[in-house]
């Protein structure tokens, strides 16, 4: 429960940064969002799908993305019932969570190293910096209430507790954290893409449509870089 409050702090302490960026934007609605999905794609590219490569086999990681990819479209059709769509959060909440699930895993079954505290705790606080800035920055967009990010927050932190638990008397193989962070993978990609890009592709001008996702990207390099 303790790293569970470690992960609540440092999501909201990418969210306090998110809801500094948003001023800037006035909160516009679209530009929001593309800025949260050029975040989510330079999140992929420089930190997740790198490491995921690194640490697990690729074949679990594409077995994985496939899974989750259709996982995503049962989901998406789920969230949109209608015509009229807007970005999901509960995707994108989703992915995250899915996401979480490997690293509390290990951290559970490293538990009993002595060595292992002060490591994994920075680790957890600085990991999930970006993530709680994605969760914030699509639910401004959305123009969603603070009690709705607290929610998200408060999901994230027990997953990742209960996670930590299990993985304390459970040892997931390789094989199986590969397949859940490809689904992870998958759903943030498509999420990102699909959610929060493509459909404002005809809202705004050419211009302005690339330099939200641009800002995004570059946002999330300097997440990569500083952390």
């Amino acid at each position: 429960m303790i790293l569970g409050g470690f992960l609540f702090i440092s999501v909201s302490v990418g969210g306090i940064f998110a809801w500094i960026v948003s001023k800037l934007f006035q909160q516009t609605t679209q530009g929001l969002s593309l800025l949260c999905g050029g975040f989510l794609v330079g999140l992929l590219i420089l930190d997740i799908i790198p490491t995921a490569l690194q640490m697990y086999q690729s074949f679990g990681i594409v077995h994985g993305a496939l899974i989750g990819y259709l996982l995503f479209q049962v989901l998406h059709q789920l969230s949109h019932p209608t015509t009229v769509q807007t970005p999901s959060i509960y995707l994108l909440t989703i992915a995250l969570l899915l996401h979480t699930i490997p690293l509390s895993v290990t951290i559970g079954n490293a538990l009993g190293d002595s060595t292992f505290g002060i490591t994994i705790t920075a680790s957890t606080i600085l990991h999930h910096l970006p993530e709680g800035f994605a969760l914030t920055t699509a639910l401004l967009s959305q123009g969603k209430q603070l009690w709705c990010l607290l929610l998200v927050f408060i999901s994230l932190s027990l997953c990742f507790s209960l996670f930590i638990w299990l993985g304390h008397y459970i040892n997931l193989t390789n094989h199986a954290q590969a397949i859940l962070l490809g689904i992870s993978i998958s759903l943030l990609a498509t999420t990102s893409l699909s959610e929060f890009i493509l459909q404002h592709r005809r809202a705004l001008p050419i211009d302005s449509f690339l330099i939200y996702i641009l800002m995004g990207y570059l946002l999330s390099t300097l997440f990569h870089f500083l952390l």
